[in-house]
């Protein structure tokens, strides 16, 4: 590992809670710049894409205007990280990124609402996940820059036990309400919602080893950290775009409806 000097860095004893200096900080390596210059470079370029979609899409805007603001927010953190911003030492003198847990508050939320309206579901079961989605995002930011072992894992368990309804919301109650759209709009749904499904639950896999036991390499983690961040966010928002004929009859469906 890339080890550098730390002089205002510390951590802090788990026993007596004193800061203690750290003398050196395990940061990214050469392979973890590579991984953020890589996602960096496709969600620019998918921010992009998905911009210009919107300013030639009728009542599909609005999916591809929340792709855009996902990758664009998700880009920003990773050209923070790049640079070098964003960054403090965590206990154990381990470099933490939480620009990208600034990224996860806002983008996380955004995505819930795209499959929510997708979903054609309820506002109120939408806002219930965005809470639910904040107070994980929250609990995570806080287990890893806990210093005591035992608050860590308490705010682990925070994040677990908000991050199930989450996930039963976009498995059962979302995808309720896009059935009763129609089959078309369920399959479209569905793909996304799954696609969401399996890759939220690799986070907290990547934490336990990461923020939590500290077993993977920084660079291991920002690697593990932007696949993920990529497929969630980039690659859903094309799968999105490609069901954009569908979104566009089931939107002009609901639009007659309510009228």
């Amino acid at each position: 590992y890339r080890l550098w000097e730390c002089h205002r860095q510390g951590k802090m004893s788990a026993e007596d809670g004193i800061p203690t200096a750290c003398t050196t900080i395990e940061e990214v390596g050469s392979t973890g710049v590579g991984a953020l210059t890589v996602a960096f470079l496709i969600l620019v370029v998918s921010t992009v894409v998905f911009l210009s979609k919107a300013n030639s899409s009728g009542v599909q805007r609005k999916y591809y205007y929340l792709s855009t603001y996902i990758c664009g927010f998700a880009a920003m953190a990773y050209f923070a990280m790049l640079s070098g911003q964003g960054w403090t030492a965590i206990a154990g003198c381990r470099q933490f990124f939480y620009a990208r847990y600034v990224d996860w508050a806002i983008t996380t939320p955004l995505i819930l609402l795209e499959l929510g309206l997708i979903a054609g579901a309820e506002p109120a079961s939408i806002a219930a996940a965005i809470g639910a989605d904040v107070v994980m995002v929250f609990s995570g930011y806080m287990g890893a820059v806990s210093v005591v072992t035992t608050v860590k894992w308490f705010w682990f368990l925070i994040g677990i036990g908000v991050f199930v309804p989450v996930l039963y919301t976009l498995a059962v109650t979302f995808r309720e309400s896009a059935v009763a759209k129609g089959s078309e709009v369920a399959d479209v749904y569905g793909k996304v919602a799954w696609l969401t499904i399996v890759l939220w639950i690799v986070y907290p896999l990547v934490w336990l080893f990461s923020e939590g036991f500290a077993s993977f390499s920084v660079s291991f983690e920002v690697c593990a950290y932007a696949l993920v961040d990529i497929l969630s966010k980039a690659v859903l928002g094309f799968m999105v775009m490609s069901a954009h004929d569908t979104l566009g009859v089931a939107g002009n469906s609901a639009s007659r409806e309510y009228v």
